[in-house]
């Protein structure tokens, strides 16, 4: 082959022939891709197999490989369909399909194809010969494609729902359609954790760890050990490539944190705005009655952080998080963002939720102070972890009840937050036993910190946003405070 970028018909049919079961070397010659040996032998079974399943930790050059795998088929197969799909837009969008524009753009092969925002076609066969992007949002979008030739590319794929891998599995019915899934091993059940358990020999599976790749930074896997422990399940999954093991005394399973955070939330302002690749379900006009509601947990000074978690309804919009500040500085942030939310959502009024024990107790009174010398329509709250829980037969105290709140809801698939990771590891990591009455009730912070774990800020704010408040005492003196006081 010479070194000039391919033109003409001549140079595709000797593609075709020299690296139809080569994709490492295609991407070696064509891509200029250098690939790890994880890599070099899950393209040689993508070759020869029809099924092969990627489990791996973070970083290990996973949407690399994708990428390539994509510009292979379509150059080394007549007339291919190439699908790739994943549970976000973001994940397919902004990763995936950015990352197969970078490697086609510096290919030698990039006169062959065009590559659009939901489309890769071969030049002149814009029909038959392409890759697309499509969502794993509901099954109509994985159907109506059929071609001898056709490859799905499932990333993500814990987070795909099984109904979505039905359809896929009733589209490749052909002897040359091919599978692929790749993803962080997230969650104990589904069409991805059975590829590499009871369906094993269906398939070709790899697992990947972030240890054994050079593109991985290491320093990053060892502050995730002492962040989480190195037995966790946060270092479990996104470092060794392994399932979570669910332990039995974990309050929040990883699963469903890592859930909320891949479920999308539309908010819709008009119609010309809907993204019509979402089913009606998922296209969400956050509704007048949602209340306002944000949880402060706050810290001084040293390691630990001071995160504002505001929610309007289900869905959290963002996680402002500060280190180093003082109470007055803290309170004059906690208001510029309830002032923010209000006026951003319309809503008229906002109740702010602060963990009152400790440092907490200056903040609160100082934004209550401002409350009143303004006359805003803000409710403030102090709480109590360790107060009387509102069901103690079950609970042995309000901030093991009020984890429990965020624990149904992410059971029932109904909170939405950010992608964040801290947030993620930090609910997930955290313990509970049960008393010799029965109760459940939360490990404290210090006992936390004895396993080597940080103070879980981001989640206990997350947890205020969502806590269910309980009954104020004295309502009139409290309507004059500006707020109410939770039991205990």
């Amino acid at each position: 082959m010479s070194n000039k970028p391919f033109n003409v018909a001549a140079d595709l049919v000797a593609l075709l022939d020299m690296y139809w079961d080569e994709p490492a070397a295609f991407g070696e010659d064509m891509l200029g891709f250098d690939p790890d040996e994880w890599q070099r032998q899950a393209m040689a079974d993508i070759a020869r197999h029809p099924r092969v399943t990627i489990r791996s930790g973070q970083g290990v050059g996973k949407t690399a490989f994708e990428a390539v795998i994509v510009v292979w088929f379509l150059c080394t197969r007549p007339y291919p369909k190439v699908i790739c799909t994943a549970p976000t837009k973001q994940q397919l969008h902004d990763v995936l399909w950015a990352e197969v524009a970078k490697w086609l753009e510096r290919s030698m092969v990039k006169n062959l194809l065009k590559w659009t925002k939901t489309k890769v076609y071969m030049i002149g066969h814009e029909q038959r010969w392409f890759a697309t992007a499509r969502t794993a949002t509901k099954p109509e979008n994985m159907q109506g494609f059929h071609e001898e030739h056709m490859l799905f590319i499932v990333d993500e794929a814990s987070g795909v729902k099984d109904e979505i891998m039905e359809a896929i599995f009733g589209t490749l019915s052909g002897d040359g359609n091919k599978l692929v899934l790749c993803g962080n091993p997230t969650r104990t059940s589904g069409v991805f954790y059975d590829s590499h358990h009871k369906d094993r020999a269906d398939y070709r599976a790899h697992k990947v760890s972030s240890r054994q790749t050079r593109r991985t930074n290491k320093k990053n896997i060892e502050m995730l050990e002492r962040k989480y422990g190195k037995n966790s399940d946060v270092v479990r999954v996104r470092v060794d490539g392994e399932f979570p093991r669910m332990e039995p005394d974990t309050f929040i399973p990883l699963e469903l944190a890592e859930a909320a955070a891949m479920r999308t939330i539309y908010q819709v302002v008009d119609d010309n705005e809907r993204d019509e690749d979402l089913p009606p379900a998922w296209r969400t006009v956050i509704p007048d009655a949602a209340e306002l509601e944000i949880g402060v947990d706050v810290a001084r000074f040293g390691d630990d952080e001071t995160d504002i978690v505001p929610r309007i309804g289900i869905l959290v919009p963002f996680i402002r998080s500060y280190t180093k500040q003082d109470t007055m500085v803290t309170a004059g942030w906690v208001l510029a963002t309830a002032k923010e939310c209000m006026q951003q959502y319309a809503r008229p009024h906002c109740t702010i939720k602060i963990d009152d024990d400790g440092v907490g107790g200056g903040v609160t009174d100082r934004v209550r102070e401002v409350v009143r010398e303004e006359g805003l329509n803000i409710t403030v709250v102090d709480c109590h972890n360790g107060g009387k829980a509102l069901d103690p037969e079950h609970y042995d105290n309000w901030g093991t009840e009020a984890w429990a709140t965020v624990r149904d809801l992410l059971q029932a698939g109904d909170i939405q937050f950010p992608n964040d990771e801290d947030l993620i590891g930090q609910l997930s990591s955290r313990k509970y036993t049960v008393t010799s009455k029965g109760r459940i009730v939360l490990e404290t912070k210090k006992e936390m910190k004895k396993r080597g774990l940080r103070s879980p800020d981001r989640a206990d704010a997350l947890v205020l946003a969502f806590a269910k408040t309980g009954t104020v005492i004295d309502p009139a003196a409290a309507s004059l405070l500006g707020g109410g006081r939770i039991y205990g």
